[in-house]
């Protein structure tokens, strides 16, 4: 999968996705990641990105003509234009696994009080939003969508299992899980897990998966 990342801040990204899996898939050749600065499109000494909204009001909004530039010029034949953006749709799981089956995304990154219109308009192919609260500027949310997808990659986790059956993957939390020791500190293990019966204990996992999203997440359930 090829990612471009259209942002003000490239710097904030030199961290995370340097480390872990993400690096690990990059390093495979799973993952081709660019970062690019929005200002390398501008055209003025100051490179302008930002201006006061027409009929007034707090802030100021990105411009459309660098944002216009830029896309244009990273958007290829399959290039899926995804805005990090308050006003989108609640990124989850199943929207992971949406994108995960594109080829080339191209996430651009919000800042100040949002975008101009006509980037919604006319350039945007989804808007995507992480939660119901304010960031400084779109560059988290991106490192978030840009690692759930990544784990979904065939090849990435090493066992693709791993990601059919965690938290969200069935439409709940995920169950309690358990190592050894099989007690420590006087907290055992559930007997049910030792017993060896597979099919008893699958059947534990999805009772407790169910009980745990419904104290939690009621939300999650139908």
């Amino acid at each position: 999968m090829k990612i471009d990342v259209l942002t003000l801040f490239p710097a904030m990204f030199a961290g995370p996705l340097d480390e872990s899996i993400i690096m690990r898939a990059r390093k495979a050749g799973l993952l081709d990641l660019k970062i690019h600065q929005l200002r390398d499109w501008t055209h003025d000494r100051h490179k302008t990105v930002d201006d006061r909204p027409f009929g007034g009001g707090p802030g100021m909004l990105m411009k459309p003509e660098p944002l216009f530039a830029a896309v244009e010029s990273l958007r290829r034949e399959q290039t899926k234009v995804v805005l990090l953006t308050p006003s989108g749709r609640k990124f989850n799981q199943a929207i992971a696994r949406e994108l995960a089956e594109q080829t080339d995304l191209l996430l651009v990154t919000g800042h100040y009080e949002g975008f101009d219109e006509r980037v919604r308009e006319e350039l945007a192919d989804d808007e995507l939003s992480i939660g119901d609260y304010v960031l400084t500027n779109g560059a988290l949310p991106a490192m978030v969508v840009i690692d759930a997808v990544t784990r979904l990659l065939p090849g990435v986790l090493g066992d693709d299992e791993s990601s059919r059956d965690e938290s969200f993957s069935h439409g709940l939390l995920e169950y309690p899980q358990y190592t050894r020791p099989a007690v420590f500190r006087d907290l055992k293990v559930p007997d049910i897990l030792v017993s060896g019966n597979h099919a008893e204990i699958e059947k534990w996992r999805r009772e407790q998966a169910r009980l745990r999203t419904q104290a939690v997440r009621p939300d999650l359930l139908p």
